[in-house]
């Protein structure tokens, strides 16, 4: 409840009752607040300021012993970890010849948002990396997610989910000659749509041979899977194999948003479980015999949750650069969870192998 007239008391004892100066005063002050708020609303880097992540944390250190992460590449946005602070959900990076293309979800219109630029921290160049929809598809860009890109000699694949007619989401690819765009998709149908199922989040991943795999997570399988590609990429190589399901209890029965890197002559799998929506979403790991597993999780709860002030991470995606092996996530920050009034922002954090396991640093 407002309490105007103690405000209207205090006014009056300090301008000696004159009303006129009253209504100056009061009104100034509402024009000092629209001034801030509106600073506030046009200036989106403020809300990311100090934010950062933590977690990860190896399999035996329990959440909360000890806080993993920080730092990042950058002080940016005084010292926390965000690189993009804007809507840019299910984040992949691709780095060639030095320059970094961070890729997202559908947003702002935007089939497949792509950032470019030699430093991730400091690009702002975003334009649409995909050229159009397949006449396939439904024509709904809200609908276009997570989308992942695979070198293939002096051509760039695109993986993407696309909406379908019947209002399922399927896995589709196009191709371009660079990876900042324009890729084209000029398939007849998706490469993976389950017979009354969903086929979301692919993630392609390059084993120590050379030879490429594409990770994703499968409604008809209840889980994530993967499958050999073929040398161009654009084609599967036989059935996909179950490499996790979603078996602990703070996954809520979901897992999804795999990506996949080689250590020491293992496979790491990271995935995203629970609801996308919430503060509850967060970022789990497998270790996995081969790329088409079998895959064994070694903790019972998240290796990388929410902060104070940064909510609901997901959407795990690795890199590697001349700086070393990196991670990027999105997350919902200050408290602000779920749209229309959030916003999943990028985060960048370094990642490193112990003894222990994989370890936020």
């Amino acid at each position: 409840m407002r309490r105007r007239l103690p405000l209207c008391r205090v006014t009056q004892g300090v301008l000696g009752g004159d009303r006129r100066r009253v209504r100056l005063a009061v009104g100034g002050l509402a024009v000092l607040v629209v001034a801030i708020v509106v600073v506030v609303a046009t200036d989106p880097g403020r809300r990311c300021r100090g934010v950062g992540l933590r977690g990860g944390a190896p399999a035996d250190v329990e959440v909360g012993e000890r806080p993993l992460g920080g730092g990042g590449l950058r002080d940016l946005f005084g010292g926390g970890q965000v690189a993009y602070c804007d809507d840019f959900a299910d984040p992949f990076v691709l780095v060639v010849g030095g320059e970094h293309y961070a890729y997202s979800t559908s947003s702002g219109g935007t089939l497949v948002p792509v950032l470019n630029g030699s430093d991730l921290f400091g690009q702002r160049d975003r334009h649409d990396a995909l050229a159009g929809l397949p006449a396939w598809a439904a024509r709904d860009p809200t609908r276009v997610w997570a989308p992942s890109a695979l070198p293939r000699g002096d051509r760039y694949v695109l993986y993407y989910t696309a909406g379908m007619p019947d209002g399922r989401q399927c896995v589709s690819v196009a191709v371009g000659d660079s990876p900042a765009g324009d890729f084209v998709d000029r398939s007849g149908g998706p490469l993976i749509c389950p017979d009354g199922n969903w086929a979301i989040d692919p993630s392609p991943f390059v084993g120590a041979d050379g030879r490429a795999f594409l990770l994703w997570k499968d409604g008809a399988a209840g889980g994530i899977v993967a499958s050999e590609l073929s040398s161009d990429g654009t084609r599967l190589l036989g059935e996909p194999e179950v490499l996790i399901v979603a078996d602990q209890t703070w996954e809520a029965g979901v897992v999804e948003g795999p990506s996949m890197v080689g250590d020491r002559g293992r496979y790491h799998l990271f995935y995203s479980a629970n609801d996308w929506r919430t503060e509850d979403y967060a970022v789990g790991y497998a270790v996995c015999a081969s790329p088409l597993g079998p895959c064994a999780k070694p903790a019972d709860h998240p290796w990388l949750a929410a902060s104070d002030d940064a909510q609901g991470p997901g959407g795990p995606e690795l890199f590697r650069d001349q700086a070393g092996l990196w991670m990027v996530v999105h997350a919902w920050v200050g408290g602000r969870v779920g749209y229309p009034d959030g916003a999943r922002n990028l985060f960048v954090l370094r990642v490193i192998f112990t003894a222990h396991g994989p370890v936020a640093a």
